[in-house]
């Protein structure tokens, strides 16, 4: 099958050619024909299958009669409204749009968080057909009034089991009030689960369920293997893998962003050149480190869950799980960002014991066991490092185990890395003894003769010697202040209240 038996416009089809393609994917050969149709459609295919173009063809394709060329406002309302749960999903869907539009005189516009609000304002106001935006900028606007979605014809949820997450489920009902109820709705993800399924029905209308592969399916062109690795070893396994694999550019994943600039900084420390993007980062700053990373400038990308979806980095070789998911669904796309359009990939996951069940998860997931891989001298096998038990987890009572030497950490390094330094032996503890004064009276007698005078010299409070002159800690004397008292600058007593501003009267 190729794109000239689907019934795509001539200007399509020549945008398509000078991508390179001439057939198309399982789903973009499944969806095209239902888009075309009108009919609302659920969709699900493996990540790197070509999910943009198999509703970006088919929206521009029905809009393509209604477009203008007149410059007037009023002359390009919104049709069609692109919802993505990242910005770097939206920025990406854009691109698509203009890449296979390029020959229609369609408008599209992206709109995100973390930029200035104006330009995309002004460019709202200038007239669009294609919307493509995040759910949190997108309200923004409506607040703003700077956008008018009562025009609207077609709705894409991108990434929908994320879109329809209980955490963006308040923003999307919101968002669909502002719609006509009239619409054609699409919903195209990587993986569905259960529950996502039975969110999206109240919201297709009689839809189509399109299931290219095995329902939360892996790429089979991804070599997936996992490495068992103590926790605090996993940035030396990490290193010690870029080097000797060699691992030329990869994804490293982590779970949070103290994590991700925490890590960022390690590697750069180790000489490996690393940026770090997650949701604190500002636009800017995420776009610059996307484009070194794809230019090569940049070998490790540290990343959290950000950029597990919508990021298409071509012939991308490795994706690194520096630390497993909570959701396991949230692998299958973090795997997907290698194995794209048919290039073989690599996907290493370093797996401590504590991670255990988050492993055995994705394992029912994708229905697979995955490959397990020892390195010499990084396996759970070898004799457990200094501070760790058997399973792993430091030790909370400070006792030592059997054979082993005492050491503690020191708090200096050496090239980066902690230094064990034997604990001194402490210093035998001595008794007190009871300080001998001159001017101390006895103890009186209480009737217990002796024994009684000894209990009250040892309940006695002990006394500190001090020399001739000194004075307590607490006394308001020279060392006490940064600066001399102003007596002993030369001023009376009677002048001091003076000298403070008249804040206290002179006493007569």
């Amino acid at each position: 099958m190729s794109f000239d038996s689907l019934g795509l416009s001539p200007e399509l089809l020549r945008a398509v050619s000078e991508q390179g393609y001439s057939e198309p994917t399982p789903i973009q050969a499944q969806a095209i024909p239902l888009i075309l149709a009108g009919r609302d459609v659920q969709a699900a295919a493996q990540t790197g299958t070509g999910k943009t173009a198999g509703f970006t063809l088919p929206i521009l394709h029905r809009l393509q009669p209604l477009a203008s060329t007149s410059v007037s406002p009023a002359k390009h309302p919104i049709r069609c409204l692109v919802l993505t749960p990242t910005r770097e999903l939206a920025a990406q869907v854009h691109a698509s749009v203009q890449t296979y539009g390029k020959y229609l005189p369609l408008r599209a516009a992206v709109i995100y968080g973390g930029i200035n609000m104006n330009p995309q304002i002004k460019e709202l106001m200038a007239g669009v057909e294609i919307v493509v935006a995040t759910p949190g900028r997108l309200l923004d606007h409506v607040q703003q009034r700077t956008i008018n979605l009562s025009q609207v014809e077609i709705l894409v949820l991108d990434e929908a089991d994320r879109m329809l997450d209980m955490g963006f489920i308040p923003d999307i009902r919101r968002i669909l009030l502002l719609l006509p109820k009239q619409r054609q709705n699409l919903l195209f993800s990587a993986t569905f689960s259960d529950d996502i399924k039975k969110l999206s029905g109240g919201l297709l209308q009689d839809p189509v369920t399109i299931e290219v592969a095995r329902r939360n399916a892996t790429a089979d062109l991804v070599r997936q293997v996992i490495y068992p690795v103590h926790k605090e070893r996993k940035r030396e396994l990490l290193v010690h893998l870029i080097r000797t694999e060699p691992i030329p550019q990869a994804i490293v994943f982590m779970r949070t962003k103290h994590g991700a600039n925490r890590l960022c900084h390690q590697l750069e420390r180790e000489g490996i050149s690393a940026v770090a993007i997650h949701s604190d980062k500002t636009q800017v700053h995420r776009t610059r480190s996307l484009e070194e990373f794809k230019t090569g400038k940049v070998s490790i990308l540290v990343a959290t869950d950000i950029a597990a979806r919508g990021l298409d980095i071509d012939q991308l070789p490795f994706v690194v799980n520096f630390e497993l998911p909570h959701v396991p669904e949230d692998y299958v796309h973090r795997i997907g960002r290698t194995g794209r359009a048919g290039s073989t990939g690599h996907a290493y996951s370093l797996v401590c014991p504590e991670e255990v069940k988050e492993l055995a998860a994705i394992e029912r997931l994708i229905k697979t066991t995955l490959e397990q891989v020892l390195v010499p001298g990084f396996d759970q096998n070898n004799p457990t490092p200094e501070g760790l038990d058997a399973k792993g987890m430091r030790s909370r009572t400070g006792l030592r185990r059997p054979g082993t030497t005492d050491t503690t950490r020191a708090p200096h390094r050496s090239h980066g890395t902690m230094v064990n330094v034997p604990a001194p032996e402490a210093a035998p503890i001595q008794a007190r003894q009871p300080m001998a004064t001159a001017s101390a009276p006895a103890a009186p007698d209480l009737g217990g003769g002796q024994e009684a005078a000894a209990v009250a010299q040892e309940v006695a409070p002990s006394k500190v010697r001090r020399e001739p002159g000194e004075h307590h800690r607490g006394h308001l004397s020279r060392s006490h202040f940064g600066r001399p008292p102003m007596a002993s600058l030369g001023k009376k007593p009677r002048e001091i209240p003076a000298l403070l501003g008249g804040l206290i009267k002179k006493s007569t």
